[in-house]
């Protein structure tokens, strides 16, 4: 029996099913997330693109909308109610395709190669190759594509994906690309760019880190040599 055909979904519930699926990789001992976890998350301010900023009263409308095709479950007996995301079971997905799903509704479209590096913390893919493969079988579901390939934008190397839970897309038009210097190897230019973007938030964790432990020492009275 095929699954049964998806609403198209709102960014908000997008925004949702991505935080949720993100969420249980990277913090699983805080998954089934609470309502206000559940807002954190929507409306992180690193990455995701759009960022937005939601209100209780909106996340909650949405989770309701969610819970009719059972894409978001809700876990009862707890003071406080939690919410935990179907997605395999409804899409009858392999966690790698949930994985590049959650990337492309947490942060816009991108191309193969930066999809791999943004998903390490989901999944480690060997190579774009296997990246693609899993694209493709998105693509070409029988019971209807999930993703698509976007025509190739002035001055770009590679065609960005797009998840389609929203519906067709709307075709987001942003600057062409600068000359580049010619990566070696297996490396492309959008993992090129994925890694600048990732060692810029980390010299951001590791500057806010750095003003907490001087925070510490100042208030335990403690000198640094």
């Amino acid at each position: 029996m095929n699954p049964p055909r998806l609403p198209v979904l709102s960014l908000l519930e997008t925004r949702i099913l991505g935080v949720l699926c993100e969420k249980q990789r990277t913090v699983p001992d805080t998954y089934p997330l609470s309502l206000n976890a559940l807002v954190a998350g929507c409306s992180q301010k690193t990455s995701r693109h759009p960022v937005i900023e939601v209100s209780e009263t909106e996340v909650a409308a949405a989770l309701d909308s969610l819970k009719a095709p059972t894409l978001v479950v809700e876990s009862s007996g707890g003071r406080v109610p939690r919410y935990a995301h179907n997605m395999e079971k409804v899409l009858r997905l392999p966690s790698q395709s949930v994985a590049l799903l959650t990337l492309l509704m947490l942060r816009g479209p991108q191309t193969a190669g930066e999809l791999r590096i943004n998903c390490e913390r989901l999944h480690r893919f060997a190579d774009i190759s296997a990246v693609e493969g899993f694209l493709q079988e998105l693509a070409e579901r029988p019971e209807g594509a999930l993703v698509t390939e976007l025509p190739r934008q002035p001055g770009a190397r590679e065609n960005r994906w797009m998840h389609l839970l929203s519906g067709a897309p709307a075709i987001e038009e942003t600057p062409a690309a600068s000359p580049a210097i010619e990566p070696g190897g297996d490396v492309t230019v959008g993992e090129i760019a994925a890694l600048k973007a990732n060692v810029a938030r980390l010299e951001a964790e590791v500057a806010a880190l750095r003003g907490l432990v001087n925070r510490l020492y100042a208030e335990l009275g403690v000198t640094t040599g």
